[in-house]
């Protein structure tokens, strides 16, 4: 399985989110970009790729204790960025502290587990809301999303995603996400 650990916002930030997204749509060249759709909105906190299936209850375990291990914490939406010229992203204000240790423990979840996570990055949170295939100018998106700021919430659950990648080669096929399994933070459950 194609697997990552995340957190996804709740309902009511993905649609503030959805309103600032819909204006930065209408933006001229907006409609070369591959917009991420609703559904696929998250935080990623450690990919881990294609993970053996008999490596999953092991992996789910040292994830669920790094759960435990992480109390809840405040986080909201807000501004924009962009990764060179290829992605688009939201990124997050409040207890990001809390966010990057919480990264740092589900990729070392994973090396415990026997998965290989590749070269350790400083995390940055940020969330895709489109990318490109080809080089494109990104400045006036990020220009756009400067103020968008979401209401605040309680990240309290980690998440366990498996991706589906496209198949049937139709044009604009997004890969479909599905919660394998979730764990609510600290004293959050």
């Amino acid at each position: 399985m194609r697997l990552f650990a995340a957190v996804v916002p709740p309902d009511h930030a993905s649609r503030e989110l959805a309103s600032a997204v819909d204006r930065v749509r209408h933006l001229p060249g907006a409609d070369t970009l591959r917009w991420t759709p609703h559904p696929g909105w998250h935080f990623t906190l450690a990919f881990y790729g294609e993970v053996a299936d008999e490596t999953v209850p092991e992996l789910s375990e040292r994830l669920a204790r790094v759960a435990r291990r992480t109390d809840s914490f405040p986080l909201a939406l807000h501004g924009g960025g962009h990764f060179g010229d290829r992605a688009l992203w939201v990124g997050a204000e409040g207890d990001v502290g809390t966010m990057r240790l919480l990264a740092e423990r589900s990729e070392a979840a994973a090396r415990k587990a026997g998965i290989d996570t590749g070269e350790h990055r400083h995390y940055r949170p940020h969330l895709s809301i489109a990318r490109t295939r080809r080089p494109q100018d990104l400045r006036p998106y990020v220009a756009e999303l400067r103020h968008f700021a979401g209401s605040e919430w309680t990240v309290d659950e980690l998440r366990l995603v498996r991706s589906r990648l496209p198949v049937s080669g139709v044009r604009g096929e997004q890969p479909r996400y599905e919660t394998v399994a979730r764990w609510p933070l600290g004293g959050a459950g």
